[in-house]
């Protein structure tokens, strides 16, 4: 499972969604559907745009954790 940590990036950081649609130029819909993990996928270019925003990595925005089988 991928899991983001937009959530807990963007506390350390005091921002609120609104402040991140104003910083990665992302519409409303977008930064909800990623910050409540609720997107299936999500686009290169909206990941180079969170990261450029919050001044972070991929690899700091994801994290993998393996499934339990």
């Amino acid at each position: 499972m991928i899991k983001n940590k937009l959530s807990k990036i963007m506390g350390e950081k005091y921002l609120k969604l609104v402040d991140l649609e104003r910083l990665s130029g992302l519409s409303a819909s977008t930064v909800r559907r990623v910050y409540y993990n609720s997107a299936d996928s999500i686009s290169y270019s909206a990941m180079n745009k969170i990261c450029k925003a919050l001044d972070c990595t991929v690899g700091e925005l994801f994290e993998y954790i393996p499934d339990e089988d």
